[in-house]
């Protein structure tokens, strides 16, 4: 039976699925289930009958078919460029980010950290014009997307990669995408450092026997999470115009760890407790 251990934070989570609360945009989490395990028996069940069936009909032990040795394909080469759909290329995706990001924006923007730059958040093919929307020959675009901490500004940039230049640029606010991975990371850094985090860290003590002191001990997903008036303390009352997000840690190797009564405003760079 699965340990669950119950501190502080309420219990470590260890089910299929984390529930989420009705006031916050949520990214579901599935536990790896034991897929293929049945696979695995009825493979060892298939070869016995095959062993079986060729001695009954006069194969011993040894005598059946050779069989040959599996053989792994490399993968093609990857080009320096795509065509047509053809996903975006590393190569590709580095030169539409030093394509979009020009000197000015670097310099205006600050990323999750409190750096210069602008947070990326996704690169991705985009979608071709209507007047070539089946044509595999038209010019490869890309969208990628940032959010300027400064201001709480998400930025789309259409980048044209034949042309080598930004064909559209587009400004929100109050527009909040999922977190990446490193907003998950320095989110989990700040809540680890706060006073708040204490929970945490008993929890994962008590699962691992070890301090928690670093978000590389973990297994991170997360959620943007937007205020609901009267439904949280005031200091998450700018959740949705800032960009803050709730946690879902798992021990690596071990069990999920309950931190949904706290959310860290990554534009603040503060934590606070959701009202009980």
């Amino acid at each position: 039976m699965r340990e669950i251990v119950h501190r502080h934070l309420g219990k470590v989570v260890a089910g299929a699925a984390i529930a989420v609360a009705s006031t916050a945009v949520m990214v579901a989490i599935t536990l790896p289930g034991t897929a293929g395990a049945d696979d695995a028996g009825a493979g060892r069940a298939g070869s016995q009958s095959t062993r079986q069936a060729g001695q009954e009909e006069g194969q011993g032990p040894g005598q059946g078919a050779a069989v040959a040795p599996g053989v792994v394909e490399q993968a093609p080469a990857e080009g320096e460029k795509g065509k047509g759909s053809d996903p975006l290329t590393d190569d590709e995706i580095e030169r539409v980010e030093q394509i979009a990001v020009n000197r000015q924006l670097f310099n205006a923007s600050e990323n999750v950290e409190g750096e210069r730059g602008p947070q990326r958040l996704t690169i991705d093919l985009a979608e071709p014009e209507a007047d070539r929307a089946d044509s595999s020959d038209g010019p490869r675009r890309a969208d990628v997307t940032f959010y300027d901490y400064r201001d709480d500004t998400l930025v789309t940039k259409t980048v044209d990669l034949d042309a080598g230049k930004v064909v559209r640029t587009t400004e929100q606010q109050g527009v909040q995408p999922p977190p990446s991975r490193a907003e998950s990371i320095e989110a989990a850094s700040l809540l680890i450092a706060d006073p708040l985090g204490a929970g945490l860290k008993a929890d994962y003590k008590d699962a691992t026997g070890k301090e928690l002191t670093s978000p590389d001990q973990l297994r991170l997903s997360g959620g943007v999470y937007r205020s609901t008036p009267g439904a949280q303390p005031a200091a998450l009352d700018k959740c949705g115009e800032h960009r803050c997000v709730r946690l879902f840690p798992k021990v690596k190797n071990g069990p999920w760890i309950d931190t949904r009564s706290l959310v860290i405003d990554l534009s603040t760079r503060k934590v606070a407790e959701l009202d009980r």
